[in-house]
């Protein structure tokens, strides 16, 4: 698939990362890993501001595009004519945030593989009180802050408290949570990590409303 193409530019990333450690006289591939995401969240940062920000902007629109549903249910065509003057009105291009993700969707899938399948120099990887960053995290510590941080995650974007969101903000962290317990800990350090990222990236970009409304044109 077309994503594979990034596999190994990851993997070389990583072994850089690791190698940059070890030379200032730590090795860790934990640190590594850490460092790969921190580098991958700054390359892909406008991308996530485009998304996050256009994102956030839909969603405070929403009670009056669910207003303008009910009014029209019955009138498809004077439906779409007021919710395009709807989003003409608030500034808002309801497909910005779908390119972001679309161009970000081979570098994600690719750093999955890229750490499920990594083969690491040192043995085992050890890493605070992981034992082996290969093998799943035998005290689950990271399936819960993975479930922990989506959860975080997804609470920061929600404001519409429909049924189906609700639902979401519990399967979604269950869901990461229960995988991670089978994934290589070094994939779920990366994922945490990520999230971490992805929250202090929203809380800053939620704090000035302006610039919400000014990255989702």
């Amino acid at each position: 698939m077309f994503f594979t193409l990034f596999v190994h530019p990851m993997q070389t990333a990583l072994t850089f990362f690791y190698n940059l450690t070890a030379s200032l006289g730590f090795a860790s591939y934990g640190i590594a890993i850490i460092l790969l995401t921190i580098a991958i969240k700054m390359a892909l940062y406008p991308l996530t501001v485009k998304q996050i920000k256009s994102m956030k902007a839909m969603q405070d629109i929403q009670p009056k595009m669910k207003a303008i549903q009910e009014k029209y249910k019955g009138n498809p065509e004077k439906q779409q004519k007021e919710l395009a003057a709807l989003y003409k009105e608030a500034g808002i291009n309801p497909l910005a945030g779908c390119l972001p993700l679309l161009v970000q969707m081979p570098f994600l899938m690719s750093i999955f593989f890229a750490i499920r399948d990594y083969q690491y120099a040192q043995q085992p990887p050890s890493f605070l009180w992981l034992t082996d960053l290969s093998h799943a995290d035998p005290y689950y510590i990271l399936p819960v802050l993975s479930a922990l941080t989506t959860f975080l995650m997804q609470k920061q974007t929600v404001t519409d408290a429909t049924q189906q969101n609700k639902m979401m903000l519990v399967f979604m962290p269950l869901f990461i949570g229960y995988i991670s317990m089978t994934f290589p800990a070094g994939l779920v350090v990366y994922w945490v990590v990520g999230n971490i990222i992805q929250i202090l990236q929203q809380w800053f970009m939620y704090r000035n409303p302006v610039e919400v409304r000014e990255g989702a044109r």
